[in-house]
């Protein structure tokens, strides 16, 4: 949330952007962008134009997805994995490169140099090397297909993805990337072109002895994240999970994926590779990296920032790159907590009324402290919403805390103002004391139920949904003793 390369956020959750926030909280993020991927290093051989455009575009999209996860054992087997499928197409020359990138949205895509890029996050959900296999092997097909095309058509591609990740870092105004910060449509892709990659990457699947069904078994995987993010958001929320949101529907996508694999063969054909993927894969960070600060069920805490507060009770959040959001179940609450530019001599209450677009109602404007922390607080009312509103400077920045809710009973203003009384500056110990979640493996006992296991995850929302998904089991399923599944840990 809120890096400190972006205090240009005021005004950020304005007329637009705030209607968009009120549309659906985002439940999906990605890091805060880093500095771009080191140069080539000295002595390596002169790039071409178009390779230098190439690794131009590598690089800023690294650093668009948080930069580059180090993960040996899982970057190793998806070398493998990329070798092996591309041995099993119909260009079995071409040369491809797979990097990690080091976000928690579940996403992959590919560019038209073979550039491959899977997310830390994608590699949480899926549960086997052939569910890694059946996404690259999508990727790849996208890149074969656009092998075939005219030049003219690899260079409309390049230049779309040069355009998109320009906006994602040079306009933090968007009021769109507020509410969907991950939905990179990075290939711009047709309907038609998706379903055709679908299919010819089943076929690759198949040819390179994996599992056919593993590719609809991932997709099965996607769509219950999608759902599972869109219940924790609350109603009206949206998702980022979905791998490229310009994909067709992922119940399509999966009914078709199913027709392929079984011209293939039946179930239990190809190899899985499941204990090496979950070796591969434990320990691996699960969801925000703490330099752009974690959310703890209703607690955030940025140790980089040196900051911390709580959200109302009932309120899911959701960190993304600008803001840390947040929603009730049934929609009906929204919650927003970001930076703000102001200037030094500005009165707080002169920032509420500057920095917001409905009218503040003068009469509510309250100062006081907060934990020592100077703070204004205000109501603005639109049509249908009330919005409690707060800002306060901590630290040399200005922060701003927003409760709005369509009526509701009045103890709302007490949850907000206790809210806002838990916003405190990290002490330097705890701050280095914040650790990110990971992903661990842990084996089942005799008589274990998913229940059992599930209570062992440290994510406080939604615990069972979560550890059903993360392994791809359904309510009723009976674990396996002995067999290992993914729990999230500290």
């Amino acid at each position: 949330m809120m890096s400190a390369r972006f205090p240009q956020l005021a005004r950020l959750l304005g007329a637009t952007a705030f209607a968009v926030f009120l549309a659906g909280c985002v439940t999906d993020q990605t890091s805060s962008l880093v500095a771009p991927a080191n140069p080539l290093p000295a002595g390596a051989p002169r790039l071409s134009g178009d390779d230098r455009a190439g690794e131009r575009e590598h690089a800023r999209l690294v650093a668009a997805f948080g930069g580059e996860y180090r993960a040996p054992e899982a970057l190793r087997l998806l070398t493998e994995i990329t070798a092996r499928l591309v041995a099993a197409t119909e260009r079995p020359d071409e040369a491809y490169q797979i990097a990690i990138l080091d976000s928690p949205a579940v996403n992959a895509f590919a560019l038209p140099s073979g550039r491959l890029y899977v997310t830390r996050g994608l590699l949480a959900l899926a549960n086997d090397a052939s569910e890694v296999a059946g996404v690259l092997a999508h990727e790849i097909a996208h890149v074969t297909l656009r092998h075939a095309s005219a030049r003219s058509e690899l260079a409309l591609k390049s230049a779309l993805v040069s355009r998109v990740v320009t906006d994602v870092l040079n306009d933090p105004s968007a009021a769109a990337m507020l509410a969907d910060q991950s939905r990179f449509k990075i290939a711009g892709f047709s309907r038609a072109q998706e379903l055709e990659a679908d299919q010819i990457g089943v076929k690759t699947l198949s040819k390179a002895g994996y599992d056919p069904y593993a590719a609809s078994r991932f997709l099965s995987s996607l769509g219950r994240a999608g759902t599972l993010a869109v219940s924790a958001a609350g109603a009206g929320g949206r998702t980022a999970a979905d791998v490229l949101s310009s994909h067709p529907g992922t119940p399509e996508r999966i009914a078709l994926s199913l027709q392929a694999a079984r011209r293939s063969g039946g179930p239990g054909l190809g190899e899985s590779g499941r204990e090496r993927y979950l070796a591969a894969v434990d320990g691996i960070a699960y969801g925000d990296n703490p330099t752009d600060g974690m959310v703890r069920g209703r607690r955030f805490v940025h140790p980089r920032l040196g900051i911390a507060f709580e959200a109302p009770e009932g309120i899911a959040l959701e960190n993304s790159a600008k803001a840390v959001l947040g929603a009730s179940p049934d929609g009906s609450r929204r919650f927003l907590f970001d930076a703000i530019e102001a200037a030094e001599n500005q009165s707080l209450a002169e920032v509420l009324r500057s920095s917001w677009n409905e009218a503040v109602e003068t009469e509510s404007v309250e100062t006081l402290s907060v934990n020592g922390a100077p703070a204004a607080l205000a109501i603005a009312k639109g049509k249908e919403w009330i919005f409690r509103l707060a800002a306060l400077r901590l630290g040399g920045t200005t922060y701003r805390l927003v409760l709005a809710w369509k009526g509701g009973p009045a103890d709302l203003d007490r949850a907000f103002r206790a809210s806002l009384e838990s916003v405190r500056a990290l002490s330097a110990e705890e701050a280095r004391g914040v650790r990110p979640l990971r992903v661990q493996l842990v084996t089942a006992g005799p008589g274990d139920r998913v229940e059992d296991i599930a209570a062992r995850m440290v994510t406080a929302n939604r615990p069972l949904e979560r550890f059903l998904v993360l392994n791809g089991l359904e309510r009723d399923a009976a674990l396996k003793p002995g067999g290992r599944y993914k729990i999230v840990a500290e």
